[in-house]
């Protein structure tokens, strides 16, 4: 994921929350918020790892794997959205033990619900 598509600034992440939605499952919370401004970045995506999660190192290699599966919906996603993907604690273990499979579908199943609530 090129960093253009990151959400990085703290005042980005401030917007999110405070002005858009959130839909939640059992391992992940996503806010979405469409941006104002027009442009051709795509879709950006923030990530919230805490460290309930683990050490710096464990916490790393989740954001990894959840950038890696949000690339897989990039494509289908609205290009003027900002969203920002929080990892509740256990996901860390849900993943070692069931797979980056499982940890796409989950992200999948979040932004679908966010869809739906849309």
């Amino acid at each position: 994921m090129k960093r253009r598509h990151r959400l990085s600034r703290s005042r980005d992440f401030d917007a999110v929350y405070r002005h858009g939605r959130s839909t939640a499952t059992r391992y992940l919370v996503l806010y979405a918020f469409p941006r104002q401004e027009v442009d051709d970045l795509g879709p950006r995506l923030g990530l919230a790892v805490s460290r309930q999660l683990g050490g710096a190192v464990e916490r790393n290699r989740i954001k990894r794997r959840l950038r890696a599966a949000f690339e897989e919906l990039e494509t289908g996603l609205p290009a003027g959205n900002d969203y920002v993907l929080i990892a509740r604690p256990g996901l860390g273990e849900a993943i070692d033990a069931r797979g980056f499979g499982w940890l796409q579908e989950r992200v999948a199943e979040v932004f679908q619900k966010e869809r739906a609530a849309a």
